[in-house]
């Protein structure tokens, strides 16, 4: 499979993979009066969940996937982990779709003979 094509291949899989996410919603509590602390309490629903971030790692940064994904601007160089980083940047802010995505991505290119993997934090 050609490097576009896989990439296509593996951003598909991800999306179809976030499309049948059904996401845990947050919920946060906080007075009704933001300057009033005596305000009573109200819940608030967040449908995407807990804000965060997601990323897929590949390696070597020197793999031909690894070079046409930083020439194409869709990765950069890790300095601190090696290899080269895809920041997964849609889906505003919730983490468990980005979570979902990353490793979905992670699984198609390692599918594929490519070593990756896919790695998020909470925000």
């Amino acid at each position: 499979m050609e490097i576009e094509e896989l990439f296509k291949f593996a951003d598909s899989v991800g999306k179809s993979a976030v499309a049948a996410l059904n996401v845990t919603p947050m919920v946060v509590l906080r007075h009704s009066d933001c300057m009033d602390d005596g305000s009573p309490v109200v819940q608030i629903w967040v449908d995407d969940g807990v804000c965060g971030f997601a990323w897929v790692n590949i390696k070597p940064a020197t793999s031909k996937f690894a070079k046409w994904m930083i020439l194409k601007g869709l990765a950069r160089r890790d300095e601190y982990y090696g290899g080269v980083t895809y920041w997964i940047n849609d889906y505003n802010q919730s983490m468990q779709k980005k979570e979902t995505y990353a490793h979905a991505f992670a699984n198609a290119l390692a599918g594929a003979g490519i070593k990756c993997y896919a790695d998020s934090r909470m925000d």
